[in-house]
């Protein structure tokens, strides 16, 4: 009996229903991401764009942290907490990724292709919005969901933000907007990483609050 009481207080034994097609919808999200990865990163790096580089380098962590949401789906709260730390960390290289690249860009004066930027731009978007659309109703969740929905989020705003760049760059004939883009981009997946931290480290906190029924038992 005691074996009993305790198999819904600790660990991966504390198990979240999985909503009904959540796990369908990430395993889509994560195909489109893994697919826009590749064709973002070749057009950025022949476009010379780094807003379109950044959101290459987006789709790649998206697709991890899918992966990752996939895997602790059904797992205790304080696993799915962690993973959610991991998530954020990897938001807040890529937004550190971003800011160097925005920088390398502005010392070597490179031009982007603005014809380039918007195709690919709005086939991102496009993906993104797709991938939203999925993943809408579960935006509330834990906090393992949130991050994934705030990825998703990021991704579709970020793509509309390449769209005006690609805007900027053929109406001004400079890099600035391309390099403006970038830094807002990079900005905001910062304040997503530190959502998601605090949003966990309450979890864990819950998590470790507790109160353990096997004691005395």
């Amino acid at each position: 009996m005691g074996a009993h009481c305790c198999h819904h207080d600790h660990g991966p034994e504390r198990h979240q229903d999985t909503p009904r097609g959540y796990r369908k919808a990430l395993w889509v999200a994560l195909i489109v991401n893994a697919a826009m990865f590749a064709v973002e990163v070749v057009s950025g790096m022949q476009a010379e764009s780094v807003s379109l580089l950044s959101d290459a380098l987006d789709f790649l962590g998206d697709a991890a942290n899918y992966g990752i949401s996939l895997w602790v789906l059904g797992l205790g709260l304080a696993t799915r907490a962690r993973a959610s730390l991991i998530k954020a960390l990897s938001m807040i290289v890529f937004g550190l990724w971003v800011l160097g690249c925005t920088i390398w860009h502005l010392t070597t004066g490179a031009m982007p292709s603005a014809p380039t930027m918007g195709l690919v731009g709005t086939l991102a978007l496009m993906a993104n919005l797709g991938v939203a659309g999925l993943l809408y109703a579960y935006r509330s969740g834990d906090s393992n969901m949130r991050s994934v929905w705030l990825c998703t989020r990021n991704d579709a705003l970020g793509n509309v933000a390449v769209l005006l760049a690609a805007l900027g760059v053929f109406g001004t004939g400079t890099a600035w907007p391309d390099v403006v883009v970038a830094t807002v981009m990079a900005s905001l997946a910062l304040w997503a990483a530190w959502q998601v931290i605090g949003h966990a480290r309450g979890e864990l906190a819950q998590d470790g609050a507790a109160p353990d029924h096997c004691a005395g038992a």
